[in-house]
């Protein structure tokens, strides 16, 4: 089968992906740094994730790139530095503006350069986002086949999967989850641990108690509920 570019934050749904198409094909996997404050913990993280016997030796090397969002966010963002979304924030209201087109422009670069036909990312069921629908995948999966004059796919597995069961399909392939990142004020550290208090660490520990498996994360605080 053809090989994959995918996009990989660290975050659970991105490890998971990663895990579910290493199965069948090649992955190459791609961090995209914007500027967001969090990024130095998620790559430290990432650096734990893919030394784990789980996906050592199973992936391409890591590419790193760049497309800085600073310059159009602006410096009182949430995103940059600003007061991070609190426990019972929506996800309507975290929306990062334009994150998706920036993340497929770089990777749809690279997928060009490599020769590599398809994209993924761990889009899942019921994102709000404008940029996570289908017909925004399929059209940026032309505007890049058209402007790099090399057909791309851009593929969502998980687009029809809630959280918890993309946590079964992970704990089902052995993904380490205590080396994933899912929070927006991480505490610093070589192995950064998730705040507690945040929008996405509720996510996170919702998702797990769904999934009706242990939560290994390491968290600073405890749940405000």
């Amino acid at each position: 089968m053809s090989d994959a570019i995918c996009l990989l934050s660290g975050g659970l749904d991105s490890a998971v992906l990663a895990a579910h198409e290493a199965q069948y094909r090649v992955v190459h996997p791609l961090y995209v740094r914007v500027g967001l404050v969090w990024e130095d913990a998620e790559q430290r993280m990432l650096h734990h994730l893919l030394a784990s016997p789980s996906f050592a030796g199973r992936l391409t090397r890591l590419a790193t790139l760049d497309f800085d969002i600073r310059d159009v966010y602006p410096p009182t963002h949430w995103a940059l530095g600003g007061t991070p979304p609190s426990y019972d924030t929506p996800d309507e209201d975290v929306y990062l503006a334009g994150r998706n087109l920036v993340l497929l422009t770089k990777a749809g670069m690279i997928a060009a350069a490599r020769r590599v036909p398809r994209i993924v990312l761990g889009s899942l069921r019921n994102n709000p986002f404008p940029d996570a629908t289908p017909e925004f995948f399929e059209s940026m999966a032309r505007t890049l086949s058209l402007g790099l004059n090399y057909r791309i796919e851009i593929d969502a597995p998980f687009a029809a999967m809630r959280k918890d069961e993309v946590i079964r399909t992970g704990h089902t392939l052995g993904v380490p989850f205590e080396f994933t990142l899912s929070c927006v004020n991480p505490a610093d550290g070589v192995r950064p641990r998730h705040c507690g208090v945040c929008s996405k660490c509720r996510e996170r520990r919702d998702a797990f108690v769904a999934a009706a498996l242990p939560d290994p994360t390491a968290y600073v605080h405890a749940s405000p509920r």
